[in-house]
């Protein structure tokens, strides 16, 4: 991104010098020159739209995306015009990750490393379009899509304590099963407790250094401890929930005059029927999202016990950042409720907050930015006077596309490479480990530094990769 279309209002807090509306860019100078020129045409674009309260945004990590950049955050008030857009979400709806905290150390496991990456690879389905266990039928699906991770609790999937330490307590109002559709219903039959593909992944961590004493006390880690880290979504369901609603929200837009100033913008007024209806279908595959994490983490707990028995792992935190999700927020002195679009941001709530777990309302809200394939990742904590509608990075952002990745890496000789600096990877797609190289990736250091020099979260603790299984 060319600096000099910028004016810089502080550190690390960016907005355009001409034409660009009410938006802001947060980031060192260092990251922002990285992005693409695109990143700023399109945050603009949604500080275009109808309805919006306060700047549209971008976090430290922000990249190009489809409709709002990957890293865009941007609220809106229905009682005043405000808008919804499946481009706002995105396509995998409620991706997120779920943290796994582990009653073990780094010395204790590290014998066992090898055997355990094995069975987490054999036991975890992974890959585009691969399948799991968990079969479902058509009726059983709605009921995963209303009960979220409840339902999957329900089941013998983890434990009621789970649900403490998952958003929304595991499970979204509003969701509407009849609202999703039949191709995305049946997308997801056998889709439920598996990864997928791309940048997801399940990583066996171990925490290397702590920034926040009391917090790090809070979430229960330490030096050494054991960490696993979930990162996955809505699968099938969701990406065809974004597909389908791309096309309904765009005719509707069209049948209610509001000039789009991009198509992939499509969106409708949040009090609309198109906007109730994708609403509830987003809602359905959010649900769908927190199950499947839910089954993911029970899988995981089995492939650990049956390498080391006696192991525990306890939920530190979920936390989704494909969203759109109705908050409170003070503006101008007023509580409004409003609309927060969270596309590749996470959600960071401070000390207080009455959603909160009992165990985190001190510290904040968890959040993890986690980093590219071999780099590590980072446990924040949320905090006071957020300027961003209580959101944060939510990853170390793509710093090139996959297919400048390609060209760049081989993904036996990666792999190679990473077991050498003592990560194993297990993989069933040579060119997924390409695209996914850590060099494709902004440097996870400079992104939880930034976000925490502008106020969105602050260091809790790095966590270093030991382990990770991909598609």
């Amino acid at each position: 991104m060319d600096l000099q279309r910028l004016r810089q209002l502080d550190d690390v807090s960016w907005a355009p010098r001409t034409g660009g509306g009410d938006v802001r860019l947060f980031g060192t100078g260092k990251l922002l020159a990285a992005m693409d020129d695109k990143v700023l045409e399109q945050i603009a674009n949604v500080a275009r739209l109808p309805g919006r309260v306060g700047p549209a945004m971008t976090m430290p990590d922000a990249h190009w995306g489809y409709g709002f950049p990957i890293g865009g955050v941007a609220a809106f008030d229905a009682r005043h015009g405000g808008i919804v857009s499946a481009g706002g979400v995105g396509f995998d709806i409620s991706c997120g990750i779920r943290c796994l905290r582990g009653n073990l150390t780094l010395d204790a496991l590290a014998p066992h490393m090898e055997r355990l990456a094995d069975r987490l690879f054999r036991d975890i389905p992974a890959g585009v379009g691969e399948q799991g266990s968990v079969r479902l039928s058509p009726a059983e699906l709605d009921r995963v899509m209303l009960g979220g991770a409840r339902w999957a609790v329900e089941r013998d999937y983890g434990s009621e304590r789970d649900l403490d330490f998952i958003e929304e307590h595991g499970r979204v109002e509003g969701a509407v099963p009849a609202h999703v559709s039949d191709l995305a219903k049946k997308r997801q039959l056998g889709e439920m407790g598996t990864l997928g593909s791309g940048n997801h992944y399940l990583e066996v961590q171990a925490v290397e250094r702590i920034y926040d004493a009391a917090a790090a006390a809070a979430f229960g880690l330490e030096p050494g401890r054991v960490v696993v880290a979930i990162h996955c979504g809505s699968r099938g369901l969701g990406h065809q929930i974004g597909t389908d609603y791309l096309l309904a929200l765009a005719k509707a837009a069209g049948r209610l005059g509001l000039a789009l100033p991009d198509r992939e913008l499509a969106c409708a007024p949040i009090a609309s029927p198109e906007g109730r209806q994708y609403l509830g279908a987003m809602n359905a595959a959010i649900n769908c999202a927190l199950a499947n994490r839910q089954i993911l983490t029970q899988l995981t707990r089995e492939a650990f016990a049956a390498i080391l028995p006696g192991v525990e792992l306890e939920t530190l935190y979920d936390v989704s950042h494909n969203t759109c999700k109705v908050e409170t927020h003070v503006i101008e002195g007023r509580p409004r409720k409003l609309h927060v679009h969270r596309k590749g941001a996470t959600r960071a709530f401070g000390p207080g907050h009455a959603e909160l777990p009992e165990r985190y309302r001190e510290s904040g809200q968890p959040v993890i930015i986690g980093g590219s394939m071999g780099t590590g990742s980072y446990v924040l904590a949320g905090v006071d006077a957020n300027p961003a509608f209580a959101s944060a990075s939510h990853g170390a952002g793509r710093a090139m596309s996959r297919k400048q990745a390609l060209k760049r890496w081989h993904g036996r000789e990666l792999i190679d490479e990473l077991r050498r600096g003592g990560i194993l990877i297990r993989t069933r797609s040579m060119r997924g480990a390409a695209e996914e190289a850590p060099g494709a990736y902004k440097d996870v250091d400079e992104v939880a530094e930034a976000t925490e020099r502008a106020g969105l979260a602050r260091r809790v603790a790095f966590l270093r990769p030991k382990a990770c299984i991909k598609g």
